[in-house]
């Protein structure tokens, strides 16, 4: 309150001042009509003196005086209109000068609530790195930011994943360092909601594999952990991303929860370049896209980068044959369709089979080959994939959905 108050009383003596040496008395021009008053007036006093010395008639003097009466009215009128005309042009100019002062004021004002910060003083850039850094060492633990997260709304019950979760938890207690089955109840205690759960048993499966432990391994920690603490980044989170992303720099998930931690740490700086590089490095559909382009341009600003979002580099349209691709090969003669959706399937299928993909990739293999009436090959691929995501229930779900004309209706 002190800052606004002696901030508005510097504004009205601002204002006052110019107010004031606006309004001081100065001198004034002479109109020109004034001039020509005394130019008559000293006339009439020459003819008075003509006639005295005899130089002019009664009959001359009378005409003379006549002539330059006429003109002595003439520029007092003038003069009288001058006046006016400045007195009104003063008022005017008055009415003007205040408005423009406060329209400078209130316009300063507007622009100190969306920019200033009341109460802070100057702070170089260095000085508030260093502040960042501070507080980046003194933020709260992960249990401490568990304890603080409000109640969250549960998932949609699935009682079927909670009993085998039960079961689960059970067998864990009998074998606490079986890797396949402490991957599986991180994985589907996470599915129930149950993150601080999932993480601890996340941490137990990578102390288990030791070296073993991949990337995904550590990113997934940091991701339940972050989770488990409402978004929070907490500094066991940054260490499992570290080590993550030292062994898999390209991790999409990884980058984004990167980004996520400089930002709530006041770096957007640093923040702004991870999540536009990753943005040019993604599909549309890749799950860290929305949550990137809802916050980006928050972030460039904060960053001192100016520029729309359309100027970023922009996500590429998802690789292999699309939904879309394959109902309008369905519209398409049998050979152009057979052509389309070959070419769309050696693709994907050769980059799968050398780079890996996602499951909605391999979900659209699946469908395509399916497409083709290549079902002992659609098998194979939804057998295959199975293995690979044998950890990932979502996306094992994903695969059966994708391979269920081959097997039918469930019953």
């Amino acid at each position: 309150m002190g800052f606004w108050i002696a901030t508005g009383a510097f504004s009205v003596l601002v204002m006052l001042v110019l107010m004031l040496a606006v309004l001081r008395p100065r001198k004034v021009s002479v109109p020109s009509a004034a001039y020509d008053l005394q130019v008559y007036r000293d006339q009439l006093r020459e003819v008075e003196k003509d006639i005295a010395r005899g130089i002019l008639t009664e009959e001359d003097a009378a005409r003379a005086r006549t002539e330059v009466s006429r003109r002595l009215l003439e520029a007092d009128r003038a003069l009288q209109s001058a006046k006016a005309d400045e007195a009104r042009a003063s008022g005017t100019d008055r009415v003007i000068l205040g408005a423009g002062l406060l329209a400078t004021v209130a316009t300063a004002f507007a622009v100190y609530l969306q920019i200033g910060a009341p109460g802070y003083p100057d702070l170089p850039i260095a000085t508030r790195i260093d502040l960042v850094e501070q507080a980046r060492a003194t933020r709260p633990p992960q249990d401490q930011a568990e304890e603080q997260v409000p109640f969250r709304e549960g998932l949609p019950p699935d009682p079927r994943r909670e009993e085998l979760v039960a079961q689960l938890r059970t067998i864990m207690e009998q074998r606490p360092d079986d890797a396949q089955g402490l991957s599986l109840l991180a994985t589907n205690e996470a599915a129930l909601g149950n993150f601080r759960a999932a993480r601890i048993a996340q941490q137990r499966l990578i102390d288990v594999l030791g070296d073993e432990a991949g990337a995904f391994h550590h990113i997934d920690l940091a991701e339940m952990m972050i989770l488990a603490a409402g978004g929070y980044v907490s500094p066991e989170a940054e260490t499992a991303l570290v080590r993550g992303l030292n062994l898999d720099p390209r991790n999409g998930t990884g980058r984004y929860y990167a980004g996520l931690m400089y930002a709530q740490q006041g770096r957007p700086d640093l923040a702004f370049p991870i999540w536009r590089n990753l943005l040019g490095d993604s599909t549309i559909d890749a799950p860290w896209v929305e949550p990137i382009l809802l916050q980006i341009e928050e972030i460039a600003f904060l960053a001192g980068v100016t520029g729309s979002q359309a100027e970023l580099p922009q996500p590429a349209a998802p690789r292999g044959p699309s939904a879309a691709d394959l109902a309008a090969a369905e519209d398409m003669s049998p050979e152009d369709r057979q052509a389309m959706v070959e070419s769309m399937v050696a693709s994907l299928s050769s980059r799968l089979a050398t780079e890996g993909g996602t499951p909605d990739e391999w979900a659209r293999l699946i469908g395509a080959q399916i497409v083709l009436g290549r079902t002992e090959q659609a098998q194979a691929i939804y057998d295959e994939g199975r293995g690979v995501f044998a950890e990932n229930p979502d996306a094992l779900r994903l695969l059966e959905a994708a391979a269920a004309p081959l097997t039918g209706p469930a019953e």
